[in-house]
């Protein structure tokens, strides 16, 4: 415990505690020394905890009691779990003392006043005035924004805040083809050159990450609830699962083309469509279709905008002519009003033309329903038609035509009843390899579900693993941290030399220990063999002589003796073991007492009374001025 109290000392002077030099362990502190190690280790880690407490005890009882009760409160609120009172620093002992102490030295900060003198890494200086400013600014009130000077309006105010803009950002790859590499090595500009503005970077590069980390999370929820049971690599899943997209997409847009009969002029974009839907489904565009609908997309197969560009060519390159500029001019715009006013007129035109067509394609669709109504219509009475006319042709020879369909009907029976035993015939083997084939799939399957299981807690240990391994990874950060915030005056060598020294002396202990051990278990081994040899030695002797006794009167004297002896030796072994005995216990109670006298009982019974002294006269002198007028 010397060391213990040594590192604590060291500890508690850093904190700002005046510790004099003759003290060199807890058992000579005293009261005062004590009160003032507490407040000043809780004014280092919670200030506002220290600063209604005072580090010098008062004379008075009563003040003495309630600073005692304030600091018991304080070291339970910071988390102390053991029994604590106002009793644990007035009338101390020293093992509580000494959890008491090393509590508050654990929850003293590292970055306190002296640590920040001493030299550290760049990360740790960074933390340490990231922290300050924070704490600056937390411990700042809210001003309204009317009654704010300029500093707080920088601090409160808004005009630091910026608009979260995202752009999208194009980041290098080193695998695709070797133009794209090209591009990414030679003409793609570096991530902080991409968005348009120096502070949209942030932005732009959180969102990218989110989005690719949350692309992330979607292939595996999805990979872990139908990747898995699909049983196909991870490569092919994704093959099938584009293909699948692919020809969905590709159903839409038949479902939204219009249909190849449309009078409708013909959209800008429209042959692209159509070459999509040709190359990526069966059923490509219709070369066919009506007189009606050719003739009207030959009609409308310029765009009226090209109609408008070629009208304003052939102006363009109308030969030059001597008219003057300006008469060249009022014709020119004669011309290009003429040629507007027809070219409204024909998409007027068209406008109709479309509208009759559209009406035309509805009554032709209303005329091809009727009509498929009625081939199906016509296509039941003409089966019933073919039976009836069937029916009268075999009337005139009915007796003849019922034989031969009764030797029919026969003949197919006993055909069906051939075909059934060929049918039995096979029928078993092939049921008994079905069945057999139904219970090697659900082994199978049973099988694959429960590699499916094994890969699915696979995964999950793998995600735990993950997960531990990156806990792992802040705390061995933290642990960094915390190393470069430790002061860095102590000598390493010197604890490291002390720590070695406690392991020797503690070595040195338990092998001597050991040897005690052993040499007790050897001494008790050799006990019990003679105490078994002296059993047996005077079972022989008492035998032998209790044969002599009956016949010789001396014997029998020997034998009184022998009895004798053997007695007083059991009492006299008997009395060593109780003295043993006795001795342990001496033992005991004298360590019981050294403790006792540790914890200064009977010292702190003294003060304790001597306090109660102090307090009665006190209490006494309260009554006596409260009596006088």
């Amino acid at each position: 415990m010397e060391e213990v109290d040594k590192i604590l000392i060291h500890s508690l002077r850093l904190s700002g505690t005046q510790v004099p030099e003759e003290v060199q362990s807890l058992r000579e502190f005293t009261t005062e020394l004590i009160v003032e190690s507490v407040v000043r280790c809780l004014h280092v880690i919670h200030p506002s905890l220290g600063t209604s407490l005072g580090h010098v005890l008062p004379p008075g009882m009563s003040a003495r009691f309630r600073i005692g009760t304030s600091l018991a409160q304080a070291c339970q609120e910071l988390g102390y779990q053991g029994e604590v009172g106002y009793q644990t620093f007035l009338y101390s002992n020293e093992p509580e003392i000494r959890r008491l102490l090393l509590f508050l030295v654990e929850k003293l900060p590292r970055d306190d006043a002296e640590d920040a003198r001493q030299p550290a890494g760049k990360s740790a200086g960074l933390l340490r005035a990231i922290a300050a400013k924070i704490k600056e600014q937390l411990g700042m009130p809210w001003v309204p924004p009317a009654c704010r000077t300029p500093r707080l309006q920088l601090l409160q105010g808004t005009c630091l805040l910026k608009p979260f803009h995202a752009h999208p950002l194009v980041l290098p790859r080193d695998s695709g083809p070797v133009e794209c590499r090209e591009f990414f090595g030679g003409f793609l500009p570096p991530v902080p050159a991409q968005p348009p503005r120096p502070g949209a970077v942030a932005p732009s590069l959180l969102e990218r990450h989110a989005g690719e980390l949350g692309a992330q999370r979607d292939w595996e929820a999805d990979w872990q609830s139908q990747g898995l049971a699909s049983r196909l690599p991870p490569k092919e899943y994704v093959q099938l699962k584009r293909q699948r997209l692919r020809r969905r997409l590709l159903d839409q847009l038949r479902q939204a083309a219009p249909p190849h009969g449309d009078a409708g002029p013909p959209q800008p974009g429209a042959p692209d469509l159509a070459q999509l839907l040709s190359a990526g489904g069966t059923g490509g565009p219709l070369a066919k279709g009506s007189r009606f609908s050719r003739a009207q997309r030959l009609a409308h197969e310029q765009d009226p905008q090209q109609l408008v560009g070629q009208m304003q060519a052939a102006v363009e390159t109308l030969p030059s002519s001597k008219t003057s500029e300006q008469e060249l001019q009022v014709q020119q715009e004669e011309e290009l009003a003429g040629l507007r006013g027809e070219l409204q007129r024909l998409e007027a035109e068209m406008d109709a033309m479309g509208r009759e067509v559209k009406v035309l394609e509805l009554s032709l669709s209303q005329a091809e329903g009727g009509l498929r109504q009625r081939r199906l219509a016509l296509g039941g009475r003409e089966q019933t038609l073919l039976v009836k006319s069937r029916a009268l042709e075999l009337l005139p020879q009915a007796e003849n035509n019922l034989a031969k369909l009764q030797l029919l009907v026969e003949s197919s029976a006993q055909r069906l009843v051939h075909l059934a035993a060929q049918w039995e015939t096979r029928r078993g083997p092939l049921v008994d390899q079905y069945r057999h084939l139904r219970a090697a799939r659900h082994s199978r399957q049973l099988e694959s579900t429960r590699r499916v299981a094994e890969i699915q807690a696979l995964h999950e240990r793998g995600r735990s693993a993950a997960a531990e391994a990156r806990r792992k990874e802040e705390l061995c950060q933290q642990l960094l941290t915390e190393l470069e915030l430790l002061p860095r005056d102590v000598s390493r060598a010197a604890y490291t030399q002390r720590i070695l020294e406690i392991v020797g002396n503690i070595r040195k202990q338990k092998e001597e220990i050991t040897k005690i051990l052993s040499d007790t278990r050897a001494l008790q081994k050799e006990i019990n063999g003679l105490t078994g040899k002296l059993d047996r030695t005077f079972a022989v002797t008492d035998e032998l002589v209790f044969k002599d006794a009956k016949r010789d009167e001396s014997v029998r004297k020997a034998y009184k003796y022998l009895a004798a002896l053997h007695e007083n030796c059991s009492q006299l072994i008997q009395t060593i073991e109780d003295a043993g005995a006795i001795q342990r216990e001496i033992r005991d109670l004298e360590e019981q007492i050294e403790s006792e006298g540790a914890k200064k009982t009977l010292a702190n019974l003294e003060r304790i009374l001597s306090d109660y002294r102090a307090l009665r006269q006190e209490n006494a002198a309260l009554l006596g001025r409260n009596r006088d007028p």
